[in-house]
């Protein structure tokens, strides 16, 4: 096939997949090498913002898939606007950041870190496909151990789970809003200077005011 044919198949590949299709499946499909499926990618990208497209090439997952620009969400969501997003609670956005940066991690671990009992919130990402069992810890019991998915990855729009934030650096973030929080709360005092008092008269001008009087 020509480039632009090769184009072409990419292009489709990614507008039916349902979920990121990586570099070796598309070498794989295509039958070219990895530099050359690089190339065409970027020429692709290219194009489209050329042509000011309301698609564009998402990278996410470790893999490719076409999706719309940000700037077109509000006509898309008015198409699916009986769709809901949706949303994590507190205990299991927290439940899930630490099998995210623990993982894996047994619930027992979770649990005591959260210091709560989990099942419930875990039952909920396994059903959202947040979270997967990835195997079992080689200890008394062989307790199940849990990760983060691909789905995980897509959802926060991550290309891998290294991407994720240090804790280290969390820390400090936390730290700069608390200071910035705190600054904020300290209204600066006004100084206040006392009025000015009057002059000192001489004697002179007091004997020159009273000649002009007389």
């Amino acid at each position: 096939m020509d480039k632009e044919k090769i184009k072409s198949v990419l292009e489709a590949l990614l507008f039916v997949t349902i979920r990121p299709l990586t570099l070796i499946e598309l070498c794989d499909i295509v039958g070219e090498t990895q530099n050359q499926i690089l190339e065409l990618l970027a020429e692709i990208k290219n194009d489209f913002a050329n042509r000011k497209s309301a698609l564009q090439i998402v990278e996410v997952a470790e893999g490719y898939q076409l999706g719309t620009c940000p700037g077109f969400s509000y006509w898309v969501k008015k198409l699916f606007k009986e769709q809901t997003t949706f949303r994590l609670s507190q205990s299991a956005l927290e439940t899930l950041s630490i099998v995210a940066y623990k993982q894996p991690i047994t619930r027992a671990e979770i649990e005591e870190i959260r210091g709560v009992e989990v099942i419930g919130v875990l039952e909920t990402l396994l059903e959202r496909k947040l979270v997967k069992i990835a195997g079992r810890k080689e200890s008394v019991g062989r307790p199940l151990l849990y990760g983060t998915t691909a789905e995980f990855l897509r959802h926060f729009n991550l290309w891998k789970i290294s991407e994720l934030p240090s804790l280290e650096d969390l820390a400090k973030e936390q730290e700069r809003e608390e200071q910035n929080d705190s600054g904020s709360r300290d209204l600066p005092v006004e100084e206040i200077t006392p009025e000015s008092e009057p002059a000192p008269v001489s004697q002179s001008q007091i004997e020159k005011g009273s000649e002009q009087n007389a």
